[in-house]
């Protein structure tokens, strides 16, 4: 019911009211509100359907000629929110495991308790390899790179981050090595994931790009002046 009707409504409730009394009632603005406020209180003015009941009013509508087909149209309103429940019940399923498992494909260079410098990681690096443990010895060498990045300003300290992440924002500071640095952050997570075997050579190459980054001076941020136009 409209808010026009339902002062309509009242008011001639009100005017009702009065004239079944013997002697004229003019009542002051509190009894006015009160008198008000009990009268919306009737049920009457509340007997409406509600918004899930108007939805399925409204899809009963749209396929009522459905019925030349041998269904009703609530028979098929019905079926369509049982479909649009479960489609919504799946996708809400699925799209958590995905962002997960796309998460889950790239491996953290750096995690929340590993404070070492990249001279440390270089040195942990180099002794791994001197003991045959190549895996170790690359995933350390692409490790002190980030740490290396982070030191020198061009990456900013963020334990989690996964090694494709930092590729590419080393990437944008260091844009001559930005493809380089592409693959080293694949071989990395294929490392790590026991996918790809590390060895010698690879460890040679995860070392080469760390020092290789450090001596290249990175590109410039770009100034505000420059963003703005």
């Amino acid at each position: 019911m409209s808010s026009s009707a339902t002062a309509a409504l009242v008011l001639a409730s009100v005017t009702a009211a009065s004239a079944r009394c013997e002697v004229p009632v003019t009542p002051d603005a509190p009894t006015a509100r009160e008198w008000l406020q009990d009268e919306l209180t009737n049920p009457i003015y509340h007997q409406g359907p509600s918004l899930l009941e108007r939805f399925l009013m409204w899809l009963q509508e749209t396929f009522a000629g459905t019925s030349a087909l041998g269904l009703s149209g609530a028979w098929v309103a019905a079926v369509l929110v049982v479909v649009i429940v479960v489609i919504s019940a799946v996708a809400l399923y699925v799209s958590g495991p995905l962002r997960r498992t796309r998460r889950a494909h790239h491996a953290p260079v750096l995690g929340l308790d590993d404070t070492r410098t990249a001279d440390d990681l270089l040195a942990a690096a180099a002794q791994a390899a001197s003991r045959g443990d190549y895996t170790a010895a690359t995933l350390d060498a692409f490790r002190a790179l980030a740490r290396r990045s982070e030191e020198r300003a061009i990456l900013d300290p963020a334990p989690g981050r996964t090694a494709h992440e930092a590729a590419v924002t080393i990437g944008l500071r260091l844009p001559s090595l930005a493809p380089t640095l592409a693959g080293a952050a694949s071989a990395f997570d294929a490392i790590y994931y026991g996918k790809r075997p590390a060895d010698a050579a690879s460890y040679e190459q995860m070392r080469t790009l760390e020092a290789t980054a450090a001596a290249t001076r990175p590109a410039p941020l770009p100034s505000a002046a420059m963003v703005r136009s």
